[in-house]
C-alpha cells in the first residue's frame, strides 16, 4: 500500500497563502460587537407599554373631532337663521307686526283714558296671554285702571294705573291738561 502525502510543497504554499490571507483580513477588520435582535411593537395596543396614555390620546382626538364638527354645524345653523332673518320679507313682517301692535296699544290707551264716555272694562288675548283691564273708582272718588296679564303658564301680573294725575300738558291747576 502506498501512502499518499498530504503535505506536499505545493499544498503547503497554498495553505500558507490562505492562512496569511485570513490573518490579514482579521487584522484589518475592526472589532464588531453584536447584540441580540429584539422585536418590539411601536403601537401600545400591541406592546402594552404606555397603553393607558395611548387610549387617552385617542379618546381626546375623537372628542376634539366631534366637538369641531358640532361647532361647525351650530355655526352653519346660526348663519342660516341670521340670513333668513335678514331677508326683505322678514324685515317687512317684523315692521308690520310692530306697527300693528303699536296701533293696538294706542287704541287701547285712548279708550281707557278718553275724556268722553270711555270703556270701563275689556279683555283681549295676545300671543296666548290674556290681558284684562277695568276702571275702578275708590271711595274718595279717585279712579285707577287695574290691568291684569295672565300668561299661558298661569302666572299673572297686575298693573294699577291712576287716572287724573300727571297733567302733562299744563300745571294741573287750570284743568287745561290732557287728563293724563
Amino acid at each position: 500500500m502506498k501512502r499518499k502525502k498530504i503535505f506536499t510543497k505545493d499544498n503547503f504554499e497554498v495553505g500558507t497563502l490562505i492562512g496569511f490571507f485570513l490573518l490579514s483580513v482579521m487584522a484589518l477588520t475592526p472589532n464588531v460587537n453584536a447584540d441580540e435582535i429584539k422585536h418590539k411593537f411601536k403601537n401600545p395596543s400591541f406592546s402594552g407599554i404606555g397603553t393607558a396614555s395611548h387610549y387617552l390620546t385617542v379618546e381626546n382626538q375623537e372628542f376634539s373631532r366631534k366637538k369641531e364638527i358640532e361647532d361647525a354645524l351650530a355655526a352653519a345653523k346660526k348663519a342660516a337663521e341670521r340670513e333668513a332673518d335678514n331677508t326683505t320679507l322678514a324685515k317687512f313682517i317684523r315692521n308690520l307686526e310692530s306697527r300693528i301692535y303699536a296701533q293696538m296699544a294706542k287704541q287701547l290707551v285712548e279708550s281707557m283714558f278718553s275724556n268722553d264716555e270711555g270703556v270701563r272694562f275689556g279683555s283681549f288675548v295676545l300671543e296666548g296671554s290674556t290681558v284684562t283691564y277695568e276702571v275702578i273708582t275708590n271711595a274718595d272718588g279717585s279712579e285707577f285702571i287695574r290691568m291684569t296679564i295672565v300668561a299661558e303658564d298661569g302666572s299673572s301680573t297686575v298693573i294699577e294705573i291712576p287716572i287724573g294725575t300727571g297733567y302733562f300738558g299744563g300745571d294741573g291747576s287750570d284743568g287745561s291738561g290732557d287728563g293724563g
